[in-house]
């Protein structure tokens, strides 16, 4: 997800949470690198799986073997999995993961390729059924995109509802965008937000509670429906976007906090992500090569 200016001003002003973070000002680097490294090792609910080495894109294919060494990386530090698309290899990372005992969230890719959204479908459903998926996210910030109108959206989801009835289906946005679609909402069995303080230009001081924000508008909108924040991260390297500012440091003091937070309030999150991919520098500048815990060549950052 990228920054979008316009959308700002639907953040309500109301705190959701009395948890404000740690006080890193007492802290030296070495001493903030070994509490992110705890804090790792304590585990964390879920984890954004990354699928692509350097020179790898969507599109490429990718192998069970790449998968699977990915897998055993990650299987330490986290209890679930979220992909992201059904084809093209992707639909190892389920598989692989729930062999490994993982439980997934489990992505269709949807987009204005129509032939490709059927694809995306049909396999989501057969991994459905195969036993290989815990939630179904039908779709990936579709209207943040404008790649799909709101009817064809609901009615692919409509679809993956009823093929599959027992297991809980949803609809991967920007928290803003169930707060103007109350449609989804009434879909969905659960709300899938994507939350991210630094694509809205947020200080990192101030990152846990404009996230905290943005979930209780979600909450809000989502009318007593369990909401679980799908993707949340903060770069380590790149270009400054206003008050947020990528460095290894801040992106420390992010993912500590959220798991604390996640931890004491019995919030489900989904960190982005994993590893640094090199390709995301595209459509996100540079800043989107850097949103893994494990740098590009496997290797965790701190």
């Amino acid at each position: 997800m990228s920054y979008r200016g316009e959308h700002d001003y639907l953040l309500k002003d109301t705190n959701y949470s009395d948890y404000t973070g740690v006080d890193f000002s007492k802290y030296s680097l070495e001493e903030l690198q070994k509490l992110w490294r705890k804090t790792l090792e304590n585990g964390m609910h879920g984890l954004c799986f990354s699928m692509y080495e350097d020179g790898q894109e969507p599109g490429d294919t990718i192998t069970e073997e790449q998968v699977e060494r990915r897998i055993n990386i990650i299987k330490p530090y986290t209890k679930w999995v979220r992909s992201f698309s059904c084809i093209e290899g992707n639909e190892h990372v389920p598989r692989i993961a729930h062999k490994h005992g993982l439980k997934t969230m489990v992505g269709a890719w949807l987009g204005d390729d129509m032939e490709k959204n059927e694809q995306e479908i049909e396999s989501l459903i057969e991994l459905a059924k195969e036993g290989c998926v815990s939630i179904a996210a039908v779709g990936n910030e579709v209207l943040y995109r404008n790649d799909l109108t709101l009817d064809q959206l609901l009615g692919y989801i409509k679809r993956v509802k009823e093929a599959i009835p027992h297991i809980e289906v949803g609809y991967v946005d920007a928290y803003y965008e169930f707060s103007v679609h109350p449609e989804l909402v009434n879909i969905c069995d659960v709300i899938l937000s994507n939350c991210y303080p630094f694509w809205e230009g947020c200080h990192i001081d101030g990152a846990l509670n404009h996230m905290q924000r943005m979930f209780g508008q979600a909450s809000d909108a989502g009318r007593g429906k369990k909401v679980i924040i799908t993707e949340t991260g903060w770069p380590s390297e790149g270009q400054s976007l206003r008050g947020a500012i990528p460095s290894g440091e801040n992106a420390m003091k992010y993912f500590i906090n959220t798991q604390l937070w996640s931890m004491k309030d019995n919030v489900e999150i989904f960190y982005f992500s994993s590893f640094d991919e090199s390709w995301k520098t595209g459509p996100e500048g540079d800043v989107g090569a850097y949103w893994g815990l494990w740098d590009k060549h496997e290797k965790l950052k701190f």
